[in-house]
């Protein structure tokens, strides 16, 4: 099977790679289409419509504040390895935190938005796309949307 070779630059790269996670994280901009169904809706307004109660609610064993810690724990390993990480993860770590109080809820909702305006900074920093890079930078996108999509499904039970 012949490989098709493209040549895409990182800027082009880095510009839609930021376009799908800016609305994965802050919703697509008003009057704008957007890839998800729900116009308008990201990360941050899903999250700061739920309480710390309602975060903390156990669904088919997992609760929202779990998947919230995990997506930014997530986010903030892969771009390390972007940026060279080569030392071996404990996924286990990214799922400590299942119930919280809404002063963690804050500080937890908090550090997710400062874990994905710090990977928009340098992800838009990498110098060179390599295949490995850009997989990672893909991986963050896909796996954003996926606990984007469950945490939107728990809160329409909560």
């Amino acid at each position: 099977m012949n490989e098709a070779k493209y040549n895409i630059s990182g800027e082009d790269l880095v510009r839609d790679v930021l376009l799908v996670l800016r609305e994965t994280f802050e919703g697509s901009p008003d009057g704008e289409g957007s890839i998800y169904l729900d116009r308008g809706i990201g990360v941050f307004s899903t999250l700061g419509s739920i309480s710390a109660e309602q975060a903390s609610q156990r669904f088919e064993g997992s609760t929202i504040a779990a998947h919230t810690e995990h997506l930014k724990f997530y986010v903030d390993r892969l771009i390390e390895f972007i940026e060279g990480r080569t030392a071996p993860v404990n996924w286990e770590d990214s799922w400590l935190i299942e119930t919280v109080n809404e002063d963690e809820w804050a500080a937890l909702r908090s550090s997710v938005e400062r874990s994905y305006r710090s990977a928009t900074e340098r992800l838009a920093a990498v110098g060179e796309w390599k295949p490995d890079r850009i997989g990672e930078a893909i991986a963050i996108i896909a796996h954003s949307a996926y606990h984007f999509g469950a945490i939107r499904q728990m809160a329409k039970r909560v």
